[in-house]
């Protein structure tokens, strides 16, 4: 009985072992932005294994916060890769045969966010296997700048810098002087690793063309520079420049000001006097001012004539006012010394009075 119990035992052992597999092992990879990682995963399959074939891909990306993704999918004979939209065109199955055992992804044109752990999932019933795959993507140094921070002049203290604008960490470092097949000065020696070379007291030997590698687990860029120690420059000469320049544009800037003020005060000072003449001169008398004037003066004389005269006196002055001329002196006019007839006023329904002429020396006629 025990027997035949152990008989058991082993056969069931044996049905497990022999179920679908998936031979490769769980492992991490490292990818540079921009290329394509291979991920493998290829299975064995056992002749109890009969159900339908699926292949599942998921993705857990390295933010926690996020949930697990499907990134592509075998079900039914058919391939479904649009479940995840930041891989959408980008994940694709190495193999055109998914049954003959490999269930292998490219992922191509890498990006940061394609950082996470990616699962591949094998299902054939009752046979069902899966691993995890760690990728990492770095990006290679790029866009490197060398340059002195400081002035190259002998004596002086300046520095050599290496700046990469992108690369992942840890960055190595290392110069090299291409020129004049010299190697880097001895007390340069301690920073040939690091992005920053510290020069003190420099000399004309230090002159010469220099390199600057920058290499991290998935590439390297380099740069160069010109190194080149000159004597020190007339700093006494280039300030008393500086000074002398700024005078003078100072002493230009003045001369604008004063002219452009004296401009004004000329300007000013024109429309006074314009303004101061045109007060003093008194406004030419029209002609209508002048008749009134001129009719003004008679009607004053003939206050002292009597009203027998009157009517002839208008009939005979009025007619020899000037037409032209109104500012003339008019002249006293000259009584006939005859009777004036005084107006009919009878139509006016008033009683006509006869009023006694007078001569002209002033005595009644």
């Amino acid at each position: 009985m025990a027997l035949l119990l152990r008989l058991v035992l082993l056969c069931g052992v044996a049905d497990f072992t022999s179920s679908l597999s998936i031979t490769t092992p769980d492992q991490m990879i490292e990818k540079a932005k921009g290329e394509t990682a291979y991920l493998p995963c290829k299975f064995t399959l056992s002749p109890e294994d009969q159900g339908p074939l699926d292949i599942e891909w998921l993705l857990s990306p390295a933010d926690n916060q996020k949930v697990d993704q499907v990134i592509i999918l075998y079900s039914g004979d058919k391939i479904y890769d649009d479940y995840y939209q930041d891989l959408k065109g980008r994940v694709h199955f190495t193999s055109s045969d998914l049954k003959s055992g490999d269930a292998s992804i490219n992922v191509t044109n890498l990006r940061l966010s394609d950082i996470g752990t990616y699962q591949c999932k094998v299902k054939k019933a009752p046979g069902v296997g899966n691993k995890k795959i760690q990728l990492t993507v770095l990006v290679k140094p790029s866009g490197i700048r060398c340059y002195v921070d400081g002035s190259e002049e002998i004596g002086n203290d300046f520095k050599l810098k290496c700046e990469p604008k992108e690369g992942s960490l840890p960055l190595q470092y290392e110069w090299q002087k291409l020129s004049n097949s010299q190697k880097l000065p001895t007390l340069w020696l301690p920073d040939m690793k690091s992005p920053v070379i510290s020069v003190k007291n420099a000399s004309t030997e230090y002159s010469g063309t220099y390199s600057c590698t920058v290499t991290n687990r998935v590439g390297s860029d380099q740069c160069q520079l010109r190194l080149n120690v000159v004597p020190p420059s007339n700093r006494a000469g280039t300030i008393a420049g500086a000074v002398v320049g700024i005078l003078l544009a100072l002493v230009l800037i003045g001369l604008i000001v004063f002219c452009c003020r004296k401009k004004r005060r000329e300007e000013k000072y024109e429309k006074e006097v314009h303004h101061d003449i045109r007060e003093d001169v008194p406004p030419p008398k029209s002609r209508a001012s002048t008749a009134r004037s001129y009719i003004g003066s008679n009607h004053s004389s003939l206050g002292s004539m009597s009203p027998s005269n009157m009517e002839g006196y208008a009939k005979t002055q009025y007619n020899q006012v000037p037409s032209e001329d109104f500012e003339r002196t008019p002249q006293s006019p000259t009584l006939p010394p005859a009777k004036v007839a005084a107006p009919n006023l009878s139509r006016m329904g008033a009683v006509p009075v006869m009023i006694p002429a007078q001569s002209k020396d002033g005595s009644i006629v």
